[in-house]
């Protein structure tokens, strides 16, 4: 779907004739060079104005001029017209992964996105930030920053009594312990400060906290607040807000991309190439689908309407987390690191200002998909420049 479908050849004798057959848009281009140039291997690139580009490439050499010129080197140029920056995004990625599949990263400066990850699969689980994703565990993000995620860490970690050491516990009674056990920030699994079950609870707290975007513990601090005020415990009541309030004001400096991996549903809205069209890409669990275009005009006179047709895309049921858990677990090396490049082209596009397009997540249930949302972005999107916003 997201291949280069168009090819022209290119003859330096009809160079004119080659760049008026080429559209002034964005696009995606790979210049191949000719047969009897040894060694020589295809360009790669993206361009806001194709026609303007290969003019700048192919034209007649410059002797005083240092810019690079491909007029000799070329045979014939495959390309792909884009129709907004992100399908742009996702259609360099996939050709710089078989063009250069040990390096592209490097090339397309591509880095894997900052992840909380609470390590699910060690005896006494601790959360900490990472870029790479593995089997096992619970993984939160992406985050802008890495900077950003370790202020949400430190800020969450507060909230529970989870370790935050490195070290392997060996729960010996002579240990020392260090100054979370002793501020009573921590259950102090290393000397034995607690059972297994007891920690085992605990991180159970904290999974449900980040799995469910902090309500699990709000939803339980408003319990006993309310449960404490009918005792006329008011100090206690008093604390108990103050906790909450503390847990409000972290859930509402999380960005709406950051969730759960095996959560992250969302539907990108797009511009498409073709005229009065949208390009729809799919997330699911964080990996990006081939965009699904619908054409307006075309819909119009088919039996079905618009939001039959987006909720036959959507309404397949996304993945219970622990079988994301066990698809993680069988999926091979490359999938993995298709799914962590997959998550860095979300957090470049969604992170991005201004960001092209748009993006509804789907909510837990019962709420579920928007589908007055989607059609409202869509008529956002194919609204002229200038014309009256549309709520």
């Amino acid at each position: 779907m997201l291949d280069l479908d168009r090819e022209i050849r290119f003859d330096p004798a009809r160079a004119e004739e080659f760049f008026e057959s080429l559209p002034p848009r964005q696009a995606v281009v790979r210049i191949e060079p000719h047969e009897g140039l040894a060694g020589a291997r295809p360009v790669l690139l993206r361009t806001a104005d194709l026609k303007r580009r290969m003019r700048l490439l192919l034209s007649e050499r410059d002797v005083a001029s240092k810019r690079l010129n491909l007029r000799e080197y070329a045979a014939a140029i495959h390309f792909r017209v884009t129709g907004s920056r992100f399908e742009q995004a996702l259609v360099h990625w996939r050709q710089a992964r078989i063009l250069w599949p040990t390096n592209y990263r490097e090339r397309l400066r591509l880095y894997s996105p900052a992840l909380v990850k609470l390590n699910l699969a060690n005896p006494y689980p601790r959360a900490y930030i990472t870029r790479r994703l593995s089997a096992a565990g619970l993984y939160l993000g992406p985050f802008v920053t890495r900077r950003a995620a370790e202020s949400f860490l430190e800020r969450c970690l507060d909230l529970f009594r989870i370790r935050r050491c490195q070290i392997k516990i060996r729960r010996d009674p002579e240990f020392p312990g260090c100054i979370y056990s002793e501020m009573k920030m921590c259950l102090a699994p290393c000397f034995g400060g607690c059972s297994p079950a007891e920690y085992a609870d605990e991180v159970s707290r904290a999974v449900a906290f980040l799995q469910s975007g902090g309500t699990s513990l709000a939803d339980a601090l408003v319990r006993e607040r309310e449960a404490a005020s009918a005792r006329l415990d008011f100090e206690h009541a008093s604390a108990l807000h103050r906790r909450l309030e503390k847990v409000q004001e972290l859930r509402r400096a999380l960005p709406e991309l950051v969730r759960p991996i095996e959560q992250l549903h969302a539907v990108i809205l797009a511009r498409a190439a073709a005229e009065d069209t949208i390009a729809l890409f799919t997330v699911r669990g964080g990996k990006i689908a081939d965009p699904f275009l619908l054409q307006f005009s075309e819909s119009a006179s088919q039996p079905r309407s618009a939001e039959q047709i987006i909720r036959e895309l959507l309404e397949p049921a996304p993945t219970h987390p622990d079988q994301a858990d066990t698809k993680r677990a069988a999926a091979g090396a490359s999938e993995m690191q298709a799914l962590e490049d997959h998550l860095a082209l979300l957090a470049r596009w969604f992170y991005a200002s201004p960001r092209e397009g748009e993006i509804i997540f789907q909510e837990p249930p019962p709420a579920g998909w928007s589908y007055r949302r989607i059609l409202r972005a869509c008529r956002r999107l194919l609204a002229p420049p200038g014309s009256e916003k549309i709520d």
